[in-house]
Protein backbone atom coordinates (compact mmCIF):
# COMPACT_ATOMS: atom_id res chain seq x y z
CA UNK A 1 0.00 0.00 0.00
CA UNK A 2 2.45 2.76 1.12
CA UNK A 3 4.11 1.97 -2.78
CA UNK A 4 1.07 2.30 -3.93
CA UNK A 5 0.60 5.59 -2.33
CA UNK A 6 4.07 6.63 -3.05
CA UNK A 7 3.98 5.74 -6.94
CA UNK A 8 0.72 7.74 -6.99
CA UNK A 9 2.34 10.80 -5.14
CA UNK A 10 5.14 10.83 -7.92
CA UNK A 11 2.46 11.04 -10.21
CA UNK A 12 0.53 13.87 -8.93
CA UNK A 13 3.76 15.14 -8.51
CA UNK A 14 4.55 14.50 -12.09
CA UNK A 15 1.53 15.83 -13.40
CA UNK A 16 1.65 18.92 -11.50
CA UNK A 17 5.19 19.57 -13.03
CA UNK A 18 4.08 18.89 -16.20
CA UNK A 19 1.00 21.53 -16.12
CA UNK A 20 2.98 24.46 -14.49
CA UNK A 21 5.97 23.82 -16.85
CA UNK A 22 3.27 24.68 -19.79
CA UNK A 23 3.12 28.26 -18.11
CA UNK A 24 6.45 29.03 -19.69
CA UNK A 25 6.89 31.44 -22.53
CA UNK A 26 9.13 29.32 -24.54
CA UNK A 27 6.65 26.68 -24.45
CA UNK A 28 4.06 29.58 -26.13
CA UNK A 29 6.43 30.25 -28.70
CA UNK A 30 7.22 26.16 -29.82
CA UNK A 31 3.84 25.63 -29.99
CA UNK A 32 3.53 28.80 -32.64
CA UNK A 33 6.01 27.04 -34.45
CA UNK A 34 4.80 23.38 -34.04
CA UNK A 35 0.93 24.01 -34.33
CA UNK A 36 0.91 24.32 -37.88
CA UNK A 37 3.45 21.65 -38.33
CA UNK A 38 1.24 19.59 -36.28
CA UNK A 39 -2.02 20.28 -38.23
CA UNK A 40 0.06 19.72 -41.40
CA UNK A 41 0.71 16.19 -40.02
CA UNK A 42 -2.47 14.99 -39.01
CA UNK A 43 -3.63 16.42 -42.85
CA UNK A 44 -1.46 14.61 -44.26
CA UNK A 45 -2.46 11.23 -42.03
CA UNK A 46 -5.99 11.79 -42.94
CA UNK A 47 -5.60 11.56 -46.52
CA UNK A 48 -6.41 12.28 -50.42
CA UNK A 49 -9.04 15.14 -49.74
CA UNK A 50 -12.40 13.63 -51.73
CA UNK A 51 -15.73 15.99 -50.05
CA UNK A 52 -18.45 16.25 -52.38
CA UNK A 53 -17.64 20.08 -53.52
CA UNK A 54 -14.72 19.44 -54.54
CA UNK A 55 -15.84 16.93 -56.82
CA UNK A 56 -18.76 19.20 -57.81
CA UNK A 57 -16.88 22.28 -58.40
CA UNK A 58 -13.35 22.78 -56.16
CA UNK A 59 -11.14 21.07 -58.66
CA UNK A 60 -13.68 21.64 -62.10
CA UNK A 61 -13.48 25.89 -61.57
CA UNK A 62 -9.63 26.82 -61.24
CA UNK A 63 -9.18 24.42 -64.70
CA UNK A 64 -12.29 26.08 -66.43
CA UNK A 65 -10.57 29.57 -65.59
CA UNK A 66 -7.01 28.24 -66.23
CA UNK A 67 -7.95 26.97 -69.40
CA UNK A 68 -10.37 29.30 -70.91
CA UNK A 69 -13.75 27.37 -70.28
CA UNK A 70 -15.93 30.05 -68.93
CA UNK A 71 -19.12 29.93 -71.02
CA UNK A 72 -17.53 27.40 -73.37
CA UNK A 73 -18.52 24.60 -71.25
CA UNK A 74 -22.03 24.93 -69.62
CA UNK A 75 -22.63 24.60 -65.99
CA UNK A 76 -20.97 21.05 -65.47
CA UNK A 77 -20.38 22.04 -61.44
CA UNK A 78 -23.77 23.15 -61.45
CA UNK A 79 -24.79 26.61 -60.43
CA UNK A 80 -21.39 26.43 -57.93
CA UNK A 81 -19.51 26.61 -61.29
CA UNK A 82 -19.68 30.00 -61.27
CA UNK A 83 -18.11 30.36 -57.96
CA UNK A 84 -14.53 32.66 -57.66
CA UNK A 85 -12.25 30.04 -58.16
CA UNK A 86 -9.95 32.94 -57.10
CA UNK A 87 -9.24 30.20 -53.86
CA UNK A 88 -9.23 27.52 -55.32
CA UNK A 89 -6.42 27.95 -57.78
CA UNK A 90 -4.09 27.19 -54.56
CA UNK A 91 -5.00 23.66 -54.21
CA UNK A 92 -5.19 23.50 -57.43
CA UNK A 93 -1.29 24.32 -58.47
CA UNK A 94 -0.26 22.04 -55.64
CA UNK A 95 -2.84 19.08 -56.62
CA UNK A 96 -1.47 19.43 -60.25
CA UNK A 97 2.35 19.89 -59.30
CA UNK A 98 3.41 17.29 -55.98
CA UNK A 99 2.04 14.43 -54.38
CA UNK A 100 -0.72 14.17 -52.52
CA UNK A 101 0.64 14.17 -49.01
CA UNK A 102 2.65 17.36 -50.30
CA UNK A 103 -0.52 19.13 -50.88
CA UNK A 104 -2.68 17.20 -47.78
CA UNK A 105 0.53 18.60 -45.44
CA UNK A 106 1.15 22.15 -46.76
CA UNK A 107 -3.12 22.33 -46.60
CA UNK A 108 -3.14 21.14 -43.31
CA UNK A 109 -0.25 23.84 -42.18
CA UNK A 110 -2.16 26.78 -44.07
CA UNK A 111 -5.33 25.57 -42.08
CA UNK A 112 -2.96 25.43 -38.61
CA UNK A 113 -2.09 28.87 -38.76
CA UNK A 114 -5.53 29.59 -37.27
CA UNK A 115 -4.24 28.54 -34.41
CA UNK A 116 -1.62 31.40 -34.01
CA UNK A 117 -3.58 34.16 -35.43
CA UNK A 118 -6.33 32.96 -32.16
CA UNK A 119 -3.38 32.50 -29.78
CA UNK A 120 -2.12 36.31 -30.46
CA UNK A 121 -5.94 37.08 -30.39
CA UNK A 122 -6.55 35.48 -26.92
CA UNK A 123 -3.31 36.76 -25.00
CA UNK A 124 -4.05 40.77 -26.40
CA UNK A 125 -7.84 40.54 -24.93
CA UNK A 126 -6.73 38.47 -22.12
CA UNK A 127 -3.30 41.02 -21.24
CA UNK A 128 -5.26 43.27 -19.26
CA UNK A 129 -8.21 41.01 -17.64
CA UNK A 130 -8.38 38.44 -15.30
CA UNK A 131 -5.52 36.35 -15.48
CA UNK A 132 -2.65 38.85 -15.15
CA UNK A 133 -4.96 40.64 -12.43
CA UNK A 134 -6.00 37.48 -10.87
CA UNK A 135 -2.26 35.71 -10.72
CA UNK A 136 -3.25 33.03 -13.30
CA UNK A 137 -1.27 31.53 -15.78
CA UNK A 138 -0.37 34.16 -18.56
CA UNK A 139 1.20 31.59 -21.01
CA UNK A 140 -0.71 28.64 -20.27
CA UNK A 141 -4.26 30.42 -20.36
CA UNK A 142 -4.17 31.47 -23.74
CA UNK A 143 -2.43 28.25 -24.52
CA UNK A 144 -5.68 26.39 -23.61
CA UNK A 145 -8.12 28.60 -24.73
CA UNK A 146 -6.54 28.68 -28.10
CA UNK A 147 -6.19 24.48 -28.35
CA UNK A 148 -9.74 24.53 -27.10
CA UNK A 149 -10.91 26.46 -30.37
CA UNK A 150 -9.24 24.85 -32.96
CA UNK A 151 -10.58 21.35 -31.16
CA UNK A 152 -13.87 22.56 -32.88
CA UNK A 153 -16.03 19.81 -34.76
CA UNK A 154 -16.19 21.77 -37.69
CA UNK A 155 -12.30 23.38 -38.27
CA UNK A 156 -10.91 19.65 -37.47
CA UNK A 157 -13.72 18.32 -39.90
CA UNK A 158 -12.53 20.73 -42.11
CA UNK A 159 -9.03 20.51 -42.09
CA UNK A 160 -6.53 20.03 -44.54
CA UNK A 161 -9.93 20.05 -47.43
CA UNK A 162 -11.05 22.31 -50.18
CA UNK A 163 -13.96 23.92 -48.80
CA UNK A 164 -12.85 27.28 -47.97
CA UNK A 165 -13.57 28.09 -44.33
CA UNK A 166 -10.64 27.15 -42.63
CA UNK A 167 -8.96 28.99 -44.90
CA UNK A 168 -10.62 32.17 -45.29
CA UNK A 169 -11.23 32.22 -41.48
CA UNK A 170 -7.66 33.54 -41.71
CA UNK A 171 -8.54 36.34 -42.86
CA UNK A 172 -11.36 37.15 -40.23
CA UNK A 173 -8.97 36.17 -37.20
CA UNK A 174 -6.38 38.25 -39.18
CA UNK A 175 -8.48 41.14 -39.10
CA UNK A 176 -9.36 40.84 -35.39
CA UNK A 177 -5.78 40.40 -34.51
CA UNK A 178 -4.40 43.56 -36.65
CA UNK A 179 -7.64 45.58 -34.60
CA UNK A 180 -6.38 44.14 -31.32
CA UNK A 181 -2.24 44.97 -32.02
CA UNK A 182 -3.27 48.44 -32.92
CA UNK A 183 -5.79 49.35 -30.09
CA UNK A 184 -4.42 52.21 -28.31
CA UNK A 185 -3.95 53.87 -31.87
CA UNK A 186 -7.14 53.01 -33.15
CA UNK A 187 -8.72 54.47 -29.99
CA UNK A 188 -6.77 57.55 -29.79
CA UNK A 189 -7.68 58.19 -34.38
CA UNK A 190 -5.48 60.18 -36.32
CA UNK A 191 -3.62 58.23 -39.25
CA UNK A 192 -2.46 55.57 -37.28
CA UNK A 193 -5.66 54.29 -36.36
CA UNK A 194 -7.44 54.66 -39.60
CA UNK A 195 -4.43 53.13 -41.21
CA UNK A 196 -5.33 49.78 -38.78
CA UNK A 197 -9.15 50.01 -39.48
CA UNK A 198 -8.16 50.24 -43.24
CA UNK A 199 -5.80 47.37 -43.26
CA UNK A 200 -7.61 45.15 -41.35
CA UNK A 201 -10.91 46.05 -43.41
CA UNK A 202 -8.82 44.96 -46.46
CA UNK A 203 -7.91 41.52 -45.19
CA UNK A 204 -11.63 40.55 -44.28
CA UNK A 205 -12.40 41.86 -47.59
CA UNK A 206 -10.21 39.30 -49.49
CA UNK A 207 -11.60 36.88 -47.50
CA UNK A 208 -15.35 38.00 -48.41
CA UNK A 209 -14.03 38.10 -52.24
CA UNK A 210 -12.49 34.46 -52.17
CA UNK A 211 -15.47 33.18 -50.54
CA UNK A 212 -18.91 35.24 -50.05
CA UNK A 213 -20.14 33.71 -47.04
CA UNK A 214 -17.32 35.62 -44.77
CA UNK A 215 -19.45 38.95 -45.31
CA UNK A 216 -21.22 37.89 -42.22
CA UNK A 217 -18.02 38.39 -40.82
CA UNK A 218 -17.19 41.85 -42.16
CA UNK A 219 -20.61 43.25 -41.85
CA UNK A 220 -20.34 42.32 -37.85
CA UNK A 221 -16.60 43.85 -37.29
CA UNK A 222 -17.87 46.84 -39.55
CA UNK A 223 -20.74 47.49 -36.81
CA UNK A 224 -18.83 46.23 -33.93
CA UNK A 225 -16.07 48.74 -34.84
CA UNK A 226 -19.69 51.88 -33.92
CA UNK A 227 -18.87 50.81 -29.79
CA UNK A 228 -15.52 51.91 -29.55
CA UNK A 229 -14.90 53.94 -26.37
CA UNK A 230 -14.69 57.18 -28.33
CA UNK A 231 -16.69 59.91 -29.60
CA UNK A 232 -19.29 59.49 -32.49
CA UNK A 233 -16.65 60.74 -34.90
CA UNK A 234 -14.43 58.14 -34.11
CA UNK A 235 -16.78 55.41 -33.84
CA UNK A 236 -18.38 56.22 -37.52
CA UNK A 237 -15.00 57.07 -39.08
CA UNK A 238 -13.03 54.32 -37.50
CA UNK A 239 -16.32 51.71 -39.18
CA UNK A 240 -16.25 54.02 -42.45
CA UNK A 241 -12.46 53.40 -43.18
CA UNK A 242 -12.82 49.50 -42.36
CA UNK A 243 -16.32 49.53 -44.49
CA UNK A 244 -13.62 51.07 -47.82
CA UNK A 245 -10.88 48.79 -47.08
CA UNK A 246 -13.42 45.81 -47.25
CA UNK A 247 -15.22 46.57 -50.39
CA UNK A 248 -10.76 47.26 -51.48
CA UNK A 249 -10.11 44.07 -50.02
CA UNK A 250 -13.48 42.32 -52.53
CA UNK A 251 -12.22 43.94 -55.51
CA UNK A 252 -8.48 42.46 -55.24
CA UNK A 253 -9.64 38.86 -54.63
CA UNK A 254 -13.16 38.94 -56.78
CA UNK A 255 -13.10 42.04 -58.59
CA UNK A 256 -11.57 40.51 -61.78
CA UNK A 257 -14.28 36.99 -61.80
CA UNK A 258 -17.06 39.92 -60.61
CA UNK A 259 -16.24 41.41 -64.08
CA UNK A 260 -15.50 38.44 -66.14
CA UNK A 261 -19.00 37.23 -64.93
CA UNK A 262 -20.73 40.62 -65.54
CA UNK A 263 -19.68 40.83 -69.48
CA UNK A 264 -19.86 36.73 -70.04
CA UNK A 265 -23.65 36.34 -67.93
CA UNK A 266 -24.95 40.16 -67.25
CA UNK A 267 -24.46 39.19 -63.56
CA UNK A 268 -21.45 39.93 -61.61
CA UNK A 269 -22.59 37.03 -59.10
CA UNK A 270 -24.50 34.81 -61.91
CA UNK A 271 -26.23 32.86 -60.76
CA UNK A 272 -26.73 34.23 -57.70
CA UNK A 273 -29.20 37.20 -57.22
CA UNK A 274 -30.71 36.54 -60.80
CA UNK A 275 -33.98 38.13 -59.55
CA UNK A 276 -32.38 41.35 -59.33
CA UNK A 277 -29.64 41.15 -62.47
CA UNK A 278 -31.98 39.24 -64.67
CA UNK A 279 -29.10 37.29 -66.63
CA UNK A 280 -31.03 35.53 -69.45
CA UNK A 281 -29.34 32.85 -68.93
CA UNK A 282 -30.54 31.76 -65.43
CA UNK A 283 -33.85 31.75 -63.66
CA UNK A 284 -34.87 35.19 -62.60
CA UNK A 285 -34.48 34.05 -58.93
CA UNK A 286 -32.43 34.63 -56.18
CA UNK A 287 -30.39 30.88 -55.64
CA UNK A 288 -30.50 31.12 -52.18
CA UNK A 289 -30.53 27.87 -50.07
CA UNK A 290 -33.02 28.81 -47.14
CA UNK A 291 -33.52 25.43 -46.05
CA UNK A 292 -31.22 25.51 -43.17
CA UNK A 293 -32.26 28.78 -41.60
CA UNK A 294 -34.74 28.22 -38.44
CA UNK A 295 -38.51 28.14 -39.72
CA UNK A 296 -39.75 30.74 -37.13
CA UNK A 297 -39.05 33.03 -33.83
CA UNK A 298 -39.26 30.37 -31.73
CA UNK A 299 -36.79 28.36 -33.55
CA UNK A 300 -34.66 31.76 -33.90
CA UNK A 301 -34.04 31.79 -29.79
CA UNK A 302 -33.72 28.64 -29.41
CA UNK A 303 -31.26 27.41 -32.09
CA UNK A 304 -28.46 26.57 -30.09
CA UNK A 305 -30.02 24.08 -28.17
CA UNK A 306 -31.95 22.77 -31.63
CA UNK A 307 -29.28 21.92 -33.76
CA UNK A 308 -27.40 20.80 -30.42
CA UNK A 309 -29.91 17.89 -30.06
CA UNK A 310 -30.37 17.58 -34.33
CA UNK A 311 -27.47 18.66 -35.68
CA UNK A 312 -29.21 17.31 -39.21
CA UNK A 313 -30.75 21.01 -39.25
CA UNK A 314 -27.44 22.98 -39.67
CA UNK A 315 -24.56 20.14 -40.85
CA UNK A 316 -25.34 16.91 -43.24
CA UNK A 317 -22.53 14.80 -40.69
CA UNK A 318 -23.62 13.89 -37.43
CA UNK A 319 -22.23 16.14 -35.17
CA UNK A 320 -22.35 16.13 -31.29
CA UNK A 321 -21.36 19.34 -29.54
CA UNK A 322 -22.35 21.29 -26.32
CA UNK A 323 -20.57 24.50 -26.50
CA UNK A 324 -23.18 26.73 -28.07
CA UNK A 325 -25.82 25.99 -25.65
CA UNK A 326 -23.21 26.70 -22.77
CA UNK A 327 -22.06 30.11 -24.51
CA UNK A 328 -25.69 31.48 -25.74
CA UNK A 329 -26.89 30.87 -22.12
CA UNK A 330 -23.61 32.92 -21.03
CA UNK A 331 -24.50 35.48 -23.72
CA UNK A 332 -28.07 35.73 -22.78
CA UNK A 333 -26.95 35.76 -18.76
CA UNK A 334 -24.69 38.45 -19.34
CA UNK A 335 -27.33 40.60 -21.40
CA UNK A 336 -29.50 40.46 -18.52
CA UNK A 337 -26.90 41.77 -16.21
CA UNK A 338 -26.64 44.43 -17.88
CA UNK A 339 -30.15 45.57 -18.77
CA UNK A 340 -30.24 44.94 -14.50
CA UNK A 341 -27.91 47.05 -14.22
CA UNK A 342 -29.20 49.88 -16.61
CA UNK A 343 -32.66 49.41 -14.74
CA UNK A 344 -30.74 50.00 -10.92
CA UNK A 345 -28.57 52.95 -13.14
CA UNK A 346 -26.30 50.64 -10.75
CA UNK A 347 -22.33 51.04 -11.96
CA UNK A 348 -20.31 47.56 -12.81
CA UNK A 349 -18.34 46.84 -9.36
CA UNK A 350 -14.76 48.43 -9.25
CA UNK A 351 -13.19 45.02 -8.26
CA UNK A 352 -15.08 43.37 -10.99
CA UNK A 353 -14.41 45.83 -13.47
CA UNK A 354 -10.51 45.62 -12.42
CA UNK A 355 -10.17 41.61 -12.68
CA UNK A 356 -12.89 40.37 -14.62
CA UNK A 357 -11.45 41.56 -18.30
CA UNK A 358 -14.48 43.67 -18.73
CA UNK A 359 -11.72 46.46 -19.41
CA UNK A 360 -9.26 44.12 -21.66
CA UNK A 361 -8.12 45.72 -24.82
CA UNK A 362 -10.85 44.69 -27.23
CA UNK A 363 -12.84 42.39 -25.47
CA UNK A 364 -16.12 44.19 -25.60
CA UNK A 365 -15.00 44.90 -29.60
CA UNK A 366 -15.16 40.63 -30.20
CA UNK A 367 -17.92 40.14 -27.75
CA UNK A 368 -20.22 42.08 -29.81
CA UNK A 369 -18.96 41.11 -33.56
CA UNK A 370 -19.51 36.91 -32.24
CA UNK A 371 -23.07 38.28 -31.23
CA UNK A 372 -23.80 40.21 -34.39
CA UNK A 373 -22.03 37.38 -36.57
CA UNK A 374 -24.50 34.54 -34.64
CA UNK A 375 -27.33 36.85 -35.41
CA UNK A 376 -26.16 37.89 -39.17
CA UNK A 377 -25.59 33.62 -39.68
CA UNK A 378 -28.52 32.26 -38.36
CA UNK A 379 -30.65 35.04 -40.53
CA UNK A 380 -29.09 34.31 -43.55
CA UNK A 381 -27.06 30.77 -43.88
CA UNK A 382 -27.80 28.63 -40.78
CA UNK A 383 -25.16 26.22 -42.50
CA UNK A 384 -22.65 25.18 -39.43
CA UNK A 385 -19.67 24.81 -41.23
CA UNK A 386 -19.27 28.36 -41.96
CA UNK A 387 -19.18 29.01 -38.62
CA UNK A 388 -15.38 28.33 -38.02
CA UNK A 389 -14.42 31.91 -37.23
CA UNK A 390 -17.17 31.80 -34.49
CA UNK A 391 -16.16 28.12 -33.38
CA UNK A 392 -12.09 29.06 -32.94
CA UNK A 393 -13.38 31.98 -30.97
CA UNK A 394 -16.10 30.43 -28.85
CA UNK A 395 -13.70 29.17 -25.93
CA UNK A 396 -12.45 32.40 -25.19
CA UNK A 397 -15.30 34.11 -25.55
CA UNK A 398 -17.34 32.13 -23.00
CA UNK A 399 -14.09 32.69 -20.62
CA UNK A 400 -14.36 36.23 -21.08
CA UNK A 401 -18.69 36.43 -20.37
CA UNK A 402 -18.10 33.91 -17.01
CA UNK A 403 -15.61 36.88 -15.90
CA UNK A 404 -17.95 39.64 -16.07
CA UNK A 405 -20.97 36.94 -14.41
CA UNK A 406 -19.19 35.53 -11.65
CA UNK A 407 -15.60 35.96 -9.26
CA UNK A 408 -12.49 35.02 -10.87
CA UNK A 409 -12.12 32.20 -9.04
CA UNK A 410 -15.56 30.82 -10.19
CA UNK A 411 -14.93 31.89 -13.08
CA UNK A 412 -11.84 29.93 -13.84
CA UNK A 413 -13.78 26.57 -12.31
CA UNK A 414 -16.62 26.75 -14.57
CA UNK A 415 -14.64 27.73 -17.73
CA UNK A 416 -12.46 25.28 -17.53
CA UNK A 417 -14.71 22.69 -16.83
CA UNK A 418 -17.32 23.92 -19.36
CA UNK A 419 -14.37 24.15 -22.08
CA UNK A 420 -12.73 20.39 -21.60
CA UNK A 421 -16.12 18.59 -21.35
CA UNK A 422 -16.86 20.60 -24.80
CA UNK A 423 -13.86 19.85 -26.51
CA UNK A 424 -14.29 16.53 -25.41
CA UNK A 425 -17.95 16.30 -26.56
CA UNK A 426 -17.13 17.69 -29.87
CA UNK A 427 -14.32 16.37 -31.42
CA UNK A 428 -15.12 14.76 -34.66
CA UNK A 429 -15.35 11.28 -35.39
CA UNK A 430 -16.14 11.78 -39.16
CA UNK A 431 -14.74 14.13 -41.98
CA UNK A 432 -16.25 14.91 -45.82
CA UNK A 433 -14.64 12.30 -47.38
CA UNK A 434 -10.60 11.39 -47.83
CA UNK A 435 -9.32 8.53 -49.85
CA UNK A 436 -5.69 6.64 -49.96
CA UNK A 437 -2.88 8.96 -51.18
CA UNK A 438 -1.61 8.39 -54.43
CA UNK A 439 1.30 9.99 -56.88
CA UNK A 440 -1.66 12.11 -57.99
CA UNK A 441 -5.02 13.66 -56.73
CA UNK A 442 -6.80 12.22 -59.50
CA UNK A 443 -6.41 9.64 -62.22
CA UNK A 444 -8.61 9.12 -65.11
CA UNK A 445 -9.46 6.62 -68.40
CA UNK A 446 -10.29 9.31 -71.47
CA UNK A 447 -10.76 7.68 -74.92
CA UNK A 448 -9.03 9.31 -78.01
CA UNK A 449 -11.67 11.83 -79.46
CA UNK A 450 -10.94 12.61 -83.25
CA UNK A 451 -11.55 16.27 -83.29
CA UNK A 452 -12.79 17.18 -79.96
CA UNK A 453 -14.15 20.64 -80.86
CA UNK A 454 -16.90 19.10 -82.76
CA UNK A 455 -17.82 16.71 -79.85
CA UNK A 456 -19.44 17.33 -76.58
CA UNK A 457 -20.35 15.61 -73.67
CA UNK A 458 -23.71 16.02 -71.11
CA UNK A 459 -24.04 14.95 -67.70
CA UNK A 460 -27.35 14.32 -66.09
CA UNK A 461 -27.00 14.16 -62.76
CA UNK A 462 -25.94 16.12 -59.52
CA UNK A 463 -25.06 13.68 -57.26
CA UNK A 464 -22.67 12.13 -58.32
CA UNK A 465 -21.15 15.12 -59.60
CA UNK A 466 -19.09 14.11 -62.63
CA UNK A 467 -17.37 17.75 -62.99
CA UNK A 468 -13.97 16.78 -61.48
CA UNK A 469 -13.27 14.18 -64.64
CA UNK A 470 -13.42 16.95 -66.75
CA UNK A 471 -9.92 18.25 -66.37
CA UNK A 472 -8.26 15.14 -67.72
CA UNK A 473 -10.31 15.66 -71.31
CA UNK A 474 -9.06 17.64 -74.12
CA UNK A 475 -9.80 21.32 -73.22
CA UNK A 476 -12.02 22.14 -75.85
CA UNK A 477 -14.56 19.59 -75.43
CA UNK A 478 -17.67 21.06 -74.48
CA UNK A 479 -19.19 20.00 -71.71
CA UNK A 480 -22.86 20.56 -70.22
CA UNK A 481 -24.74 19.40 -67.12
CA UNK A 482 -28.53 18.75 -67.31
CA UNK A 483 -31.16 19.07 -65.11
CA UNK A 484 -28.32 19.68 -62.55
CA UNK A 485 -29.20 22.33 -59.61
CA UNK A 486 -28.49 25.32 -62.18
CA UNK A 487 -31.64 27.20 -62.45
CA UNK A 488 -32.31 26.60 -66.31
CA UNK A 489 -34.25 29.24 -68.07
CA UNK A 490 -35.82 29.32 -72.26
CA UNK A 491 -32.25 31.12 -73.06
CA UNK A 492 -30.14 28.31 -70.82
CA UNK A 493 -32.27 25.27 -73.19
CA UNK A 494 -31.42 27.49 -76.69
CA UNK A 495 -28.12 27.83 -75.62
CA UNK A 496 -27.85 23.84 -75.18
CA UNK A 497 -29.29 23.40 -78.66
CA UNK A 498 -27.47 26.01 -80.33
CA UNK A 499 -24.10 23.84 -78.87
CA UNK A 500 -25.65 20.70 -80.60
CA UNK A 501 -26.13 22.53 -83.86
CA UNK A 502 -22.85 23.79 -84.08
CA UNK A 503 -21.22 20.57 -83.80
CA UNK A 504 -21.14 17.69 -86.36
CA UNK A 505 -20.92 14.77 -83.40
CA UNK A 506 -20.20 12.26 -81.74
CA UNK A 507 -22.51 13.45 -78.63
CA UNK A 508 -21.90 11.87 -75.08
CA UNK A 509 -23.57 11.71 -72.12
CA UNK A 510 -21.04 11.19 -68.99
CA UNK A 511 -22.71 8.70 -65.94
CA UNK A 512 -21.42 6.92 -62.61
CA UNK A 513 -20.14 3.37 -63.41
CA UNK A 514 -20.29 2.54 -59.97
CA UNK A 515 -19.79 -1.10 -59.29
CA UNK A 516 -19.38 -1.54 -63.42
CA UNK A 517 -16.09 -3.07 -64.33
CA UNK A 518 -14.09 -1.41 -66.86
CA UNK A 519 -14.93 -1.89 -70.75
CA UNK A 520 -18.12 -1.68 -73.21
CA UNK A 521 -21.29 -2.61 -71.81
CA UNK A 522 -23.00 -4.67 -74.32
CA UNK A 523 -21.20 -8.28 -73.97
CA UNK A 524 -19.84 -7.58 -70.80
CA UNK A 525 -20.85 -10.32 -67.70
CA UNK A 526 -24.31 -8.99 -65.73
CA UNK A 527 -23.54 -6.98 -62.79
CA UNK A 528 -24.75 -7.81 -59.21
CA UNK A 529 -29.08 -7.27 -58.84
CA UNK A 530 -28.32 -3.71 -56.43
CA UNK A 531 -25.96 -2.90 -59.40
CA UNK A 532 -28.01 -3.41 -62.21
CA UNK A 533 -31.21 -1.52 -59.92
CA UNK A 534 -29.11 1.80 -59.54
CA UNK A 535 -28.07 1.80 -63.03
CA UNK A 536 -31.19 1.13 -64.32
CA UNK A 537 -32.64 4.47 -62.41
CA UNK A 538 -29.72 6.38 -63.52
CA UNK A 539 -30.25 5.10 -67.34
CA UNK A 540 -33.96 6.15 -66.71
CA UNK A 541 -33.40 9.46 -65.01
CA UNK A 542 -31.00 10.30 -67.46
CA UNK A 543 -32.87 9.36 -70.82
CA UNK A 544 -36.13 11.86 -69.28
CA UNK A 545 -33.70 14.57 -68.78
CA UNK A 546 -32.11 14.08 -72.43
CA UNK A 547 -35.78 13.30 -74.02
CA UNK A 548 -36.27 17.36 -72.66
CA UNK A 549 -33.70 18.43 -75.44
CA UNK A 550 -34.82 16.77 -77.71
CA UNK A 551 -32.02 13.72 -77.26
CA UNK A 552 -31.60 10.07 -76.12
CA UNK A 553 -28.71 8.08 -75.79
CA UNK A 554 -27.97 4.32 -76.47
CA UNK A 555 -27.67 1.89 -73.67
CA UNK A 556 -25.55 -0.86 -75.63
CA UNK A 557 -22.66 2.10 -76.50
CA UNK A 558 -21.70 2.22 -72.89
CA UNK A 559 -18.07 1.97 -72.16
CA UNK A 560 -16.59 1.98 -68.64
CA UNK A 561 -13.65 3.79 -67.81
CA UNK A 562 -11.45 4.03 -64.45
CA UNK A 563 -11.00 6.94 -62.84
CA UNK A 564 -10.38 7.63 -59.16
CA UNK A 565 -9.11 10.45 -56.54
CA UNK A 566 -5.72 9.58 -54.96
CA UNK A 567 -4.23 5.98 -54.79
CA UNK A 568 -5.49 2.94 -57.01
CA UNK A 569 -7.29 1.88 -54.86
CA UNK A 570 -10.14 4.65 -54.93
CA UNK A 571 -12.06 3.54 -57.55
CA UNK A 572 -14.60 5.93 -59.08
CA UNK A 573 -15.38 5.08 -62.51
CA UNK A 574 -17.55 6.72 -65.12
CA UNK A 575 -19.08 5.69 -68.58
CA UNK A 576 -19.59 7.24 -71.47
CA UNK A 577 -22.97 6.36 -74.01
CA UNK A 578 -23.60 8.16 -77.31
CA UNK A 579 -26.07 10.55 -77.64
CA UNK A 580 -28.44 11.23 -80.90
CA UNK A 581 -31.39 12.68 -81.86
CA UNK A 582 -35.25 12.07 -80.94
CA UNK A 583 -36.81 11.06 -84.44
Amino acid sequence: MNALTRAISRLDGGVVRLWDGLDRALVLRLSIWLGPVLAGLVSMSLGQDANWDLRNYHWYNPYAFLNGKIGFDLNPGQFQSYFNPTIDLLYYGLATHFPTRVTAFAMGYLHGLNYVLLLMITRQVLRAGEPAAAGAAPYRLPLMLALAGCAGFSFLSQLGNTMGDNLTSLTVLGAIALLLRQWPQLLAGGARGAIAAALAGLVIGAGTGLKLTNANYALALCLALLTLRGSLWLRFSTAFVFGLGTLAGIGATAGHWYWLMWKTFGNPLFPQFNNIFKGPLAAQISVADMGWVPKDWTEFLLWPFIFTFNPRRVIELPMTQILWPIVYIAFIAFIAQRLRRLWLAAPAAPAASAATGADAPGARLLLVFFALSYVIWIKLFGIYRYLVPLELLAPLVLWLLLHRLCAPSTARVIGATCVLLAVIAGLPRVNWGHHYHGEKSVTAQVPVFADPEQSMVFTVHGDPPMSWLIPNFPARLAFAALGSGFPESPEFAARVGRMVAARKGPLYVMLTANGLAAGPRQGAAAPDADTAARQQRVAEAGQAILKRYGLTFNEASCIVYDAGFGGSRNSDPYQLCEVGHLP
